[in-house]
């Protein structure tokens, strides 16, 4: 059996040095009971432990998320752990969110809560739980409070409560994304039978734990002030939310010094990759990455809206040919785009397009959507090459001879990915010159006048000529 060693250590020392070795034994401490899927978990774990007890530090406090698919895989145990680590644990299984509100509002005996089961509180067959939710919310950022009406009748009076604390949660299934956002997630599973851990007994664990949150306590008063100094660098793709999750763990890691910076920003990478699930992606943007991959795997430039439809609900592994019972139809397409808009600030809508043969269906222009790609997906991770000659819209998704996208683009996004908000549109005409985008022209096909074929790289007045008759009409015009 291994146990805790606690020598030399008591609330009031100075113990600057001992970081390292005592996040080391935290963590240790943790494996002996649960099993968790990636070190880089187990390692999250142990920061997050140690950060509880120096909330003051902060300007945002993580949530630690233990979820799994089934019961059974360790989330109970591993906040049971917690318990015995954190300063002022509270269960919170049951809890209502006014005796949570009026908890956290206590500034002299802050807890932190540990709510298992939040799966009957957010789950599918859960109620409305919006008090609970803005809670947990709020309470991410230092300066968060919940407004509440305190008092009896007409004589009732609005009150701040301070919701700032931290809190960890574990349950079946899944979290609003509001509070997904806000969390490091640990996706637990169950422990397969080569998978050891030691039976937990509270008479003989407890003390070895608290006696380790004590060790943290008096850690954690000697680093205090040093750490509000820290700004800690972020590893290289981790910004925005992510990265307020993750900098008091890395502001902690710091503070230990040794191994810990470095293991530290390698569980943040791992884990925020991790959480960043594509297939839980909004539908708009969803939308977005497969018709970019309609557009592109096509080496069209515009295609009339029955085609892009066709293509869409052939992509494997999309929503579009379900969508609703019916399948995504036209309608449904320009309530999905109308939300986003192109590089002029002009909401996305289906304009005619201009075939071979003289039909001028409804249709999307890839120039159009070009903006949208770039703000809202990772860049395109491939370049196909163009088909010789390029097929066109006229001749109809998924029709002999027109490849058709055979795979849902939204697998290959990545929200953990540093994307600015445009790499390289200056204008329209731009697009495909980008390296990264692919030899897309902005306007091609067959010239209504001459009936050759034509691609071009910029926007002109006459979309649909190529250019010697464009330029012949211009002049005797």
């Amino acid at each position: 059996m291994t146990h805790t060693p606690t020598e030399g250590w008591h609330s009031g020392m100075d113990h600057l040095d001992h970081g390292p070795a005592l996040l080391d034994e935290v963590e240790a401490f943790l494996r002996r009971f649960v099993v968790f899927p990636a070190d880089a978990a187990a390692t999250a774990t142990a920061l997050w432990a140690a950060h509880t007890h120096m909330m003051d530090a902060f300007d945002s406090t993580p949530r630690l998320a233990f979820l799994s698919p089934e019961p059974g895989s360790g989330k109970t145990r591993a906040l049971e752990i917690l318990e015995t680590l954190v300063p002022n644990p509270m269960l919170a299984v049951n809890a209502t969110p006014a005796a949570l509100f009026r908890a956290i509002a206590d500034t002299e005996r802050k807890p932190t809560v540990l709510f298992d089961e939040i799966d009957t509180v957010f789950g599918p067959k859960a109620k409305d739980n919006e008090e609970l939710r803005g809670l947990i919310n709020a309470g991410h950022r230092r300066s968060g409070v919940s407004y509440r009406c305190v008092g009896d009748g007409s004589s009732q009076t609005v009150a701040a409560f301070p919701s700032y604390a931290a809190i960890g949660l574990g349950g079946l299934g899944e979290l609003p994304d509001t509070v997904l956002t806000r969390s490091v997630i640990v996706r637990m599973r169950r422990r397969a039978p080569h998978e050891r851990v030691e039976p937990y007994r509270a008479r003989l664990n407890e003390p070895q734990g608290h006696a380790l949150r004590e060790r943290l306590t008096a850690w954690a008063s000697a680093v205090a002030d040093s750490v509000r100094e820290r700004f800690p660098a972020m590893p290289e793709g981790v910004s925005d939310r992510p990265a307020d999750v993750w900098e008091p763990l890395l502001m902690v890691a710091d503070a230990a010094g040794g191994p810990w910076p470095g293991k530290a920003r390698s569980a943040c990478v791992e884990l925020v990759a991790a959480s960043a699930d594509p297939r839980r992606v909004s539908l708009g943007v969803r939308l977005l990455a497969d018709t970019r991959a309609v557009f592109r795997h096509q080496g069209a430039d515009k295609l009339p809206t029955q085609a892009l439809l066709g293509a869409l609900a052939d992509l494997e592994d999309a929503p579009w040919a379900e969508l609703g019972g019916k399948g995504l139809d036209s309608r449904g397409l320009s309530r999905l785009l109308k939300d986003y808009t192109t590089a002029h600030g002009e909401a996305i809508k289906s304009r005619t397009v201009r075939m071979p043969d003289g039909s001028t269906p409804k249709g999307y222009h890839a120039a159009d959507l070009a903006d949208a790609w770039s703000r809202y997906l990772p860049p395109p991770d491939d370049n196909p090459a163009p088909a010789e000659s390029p097929p066109m819209a006229s001749q109809g998704a998924g029709s002999e001879g027109v490849p058709v996208a055979d795979r849902s683009a939204t697998p290959a996004l990545s929200a953990t990915q540093n994307t600015p908000l445009t790499w390289g549109v200056s204008a329209v005409a731009d697009v495909a010159d980008l390296p990264e985008a692919g030899p897309v022209a902005v306007e091609s096909g067959a010239c209504w006048s001459c009936g050759d074929r034509f691609r071009r790289f910029e926007a002109s007045d006459y979309p649909d000529m190529c250019t010697p008759c464009a330029t012949s009409l211009r002049t005797t015009a």
